[in-house]
């Protein structure tokens, strides 16, 4: 497991937050879920989404960690592991330089998926996290569940019922 922070803050009293993230497409690009898997210790709550639309895997991997992240309305202490090097290196390695860049990559090319990133930043900056990445499918079971609740989604969606 390979561990960054993003932030240092003094926060409430309010207990840390495990949270894992996962996205998936049934073809890439293709309809689209997402899940988040998420626990303090004393309560667990999961969340999930789907898109309908063409979407690819790594915008719902961005699009989980917006979801949890718009789940805590106030600073919180946060620990997101991802099985997505995309999601964690974005957040902890790319992002200063995009930004720098005026969102462009290394290769001068505007970076993909500016919109997510974008929210992403502007939530991340009002918490302070961990971003952990984990490996996938690799018996970790938050990131079992995240990915289970994100292929669910689709399954659930082309069901009708999300």
């Amino acid at each position: 497991m390979t561990t960054f922070s993003t932030t240092t803050a003094r926060l409430a009293t309010k207990p840390p937050v495990l949270v894992y993230t996962d996205g998936a497409c049934s073809g890439n690009p293709g309809p689209g879920g997402w899940g988040v898997y998420m626990h303090n210790g004393k309560a667990s709550r999961e969340l999930q989404g789907w898109e309908p639309a063409m979407t690819t895997n790594q915008r719902m991997e961005l699009l989980a960690a917006i979801k949890a992240l718009q789940f805590f309305p106030s600073r919180r202490q946060l620990t997101i592991r991802s099985d997505s090097q995309y999601l964690v290196r974005g957040m902890t390695e790319w992002l200063p330089g995009w930004i720098a860049k005026g969102w462009r990559s290394r290769q001068g090319k505007s970076v993909v998926n500016q919109d997510l990133w974008e929210t992403l930043r502007t939530l991340a900056d009002k918490h302070d996290i961990t971003w952990q990445w984990v490996k996938g499918h690799n018996s970790d079971p938050g990131n079992e569940r995240a990915d289970a609740l994100a292929t669910g989604a689709i399954a659930k969606g082309f069901a009708g019922v999300l």
